[in-house]
């Protein structure tokens, strides 16, 4: 006779692989929607003059980009599970459109390269994340607490226009978003593990919220990589 506590373990460890799956399904989901709208977007000088030769939309579109993750990491436990999917995916095609500038600032090799290096680091730490039984939520305060400071220091350098500086923050930020990806993918298989198994919506709501963790670190650490490793077209 089967032990139960086997079962119920078998039985937890299949609700958060099924939940994981959908994250990282969604994820790249919105990795590739953004991949194709910054293509696009910089294929075509007509849209991308009507985006960056006008500062209003260009705000607007940042603004939006803020409130749109404010909106799904603060609400998305009362929308229905399309709605989050589309407010996710919206997130990602704006995200693609401004994104689009690399293009123009660096060269397409050095894009490519970057964007190699971060799919491979953020393999990696996602793994570990996943498999590591030590405990990484001190890890987590600590690399929030990286995260403030790398913001003061980003809006500090619109001032100081440091070189110097430049490359520390970005050294710094490659390094608290490889360790974000591990904290995070490990909160997210914790929720997994205590998903409710008969609420598919809940379900799919956490794992649009996971899907957005995970991409705002894959973004953050290839923007990273390309202002260390990128060079520009100069």
């Amino acid at each position: 006779m089967p032990n139960t506590s086997t079962v119920a373990q078998s039985g937890v460890r299949s609700v958060a692989s099924v939940f994981m799956r959908q994250v990282y399904q969604w994820m790249t989901a919105g990795l590739a929607l953004t991949t194709v709208v910054a293509f696009a977007v910089a294929g075509s000088p007509a849209i991308q003059q009507a985006i960056f030769g006008n500062t209003l939309v260009l705000i607007l579109m940042v603004v939006a980009q803020f409130g749109l993750v404010i909106a799904l990491s603060a609400a998305v436990h009362k929308m229905s599970a399309s709605t989050a999917t589309g407010l996710f995916l919206l997130y990602s095609a704006v995200t693609g459109a401004t994104l689009s500038s690399i293009f123009v600032v660096y060269p397409v090799a050095s894009i490519a390269n970057a964007f190699l290096v971060t799919t491979g680091t953020f393999l990696a730490m996602s793994v570990y994340g996943t498999v590591t039984r030590r405990d990484l939520t001190a890890m987590g305060s600590f690399l929030f607490m990286g995260l403030v400071g790398l913001l003061i220091a980003m809006v500090v350098n619109i001032f100081l226009q440091s070189s110097m500086m430049d490359f520390i923050i970005s050294c710094l930020g490659v390094l608290i978003f490889t360790g974000l990806t591990a904290y995070d993918t490990q909160k997210l298989r914790q929720f997994g593990e205590n998903a409710p198994l008969d609420d598919g919506t809940a379900i799919r709501r956490g794992a649009i919220l996971g899907a957005l963790t995970l991409y705002l670190d894959f973004i953050n650490l290839f923007l990273m990589m390309l202002r260390l490793f990128g060079g520009n077209r100069d």
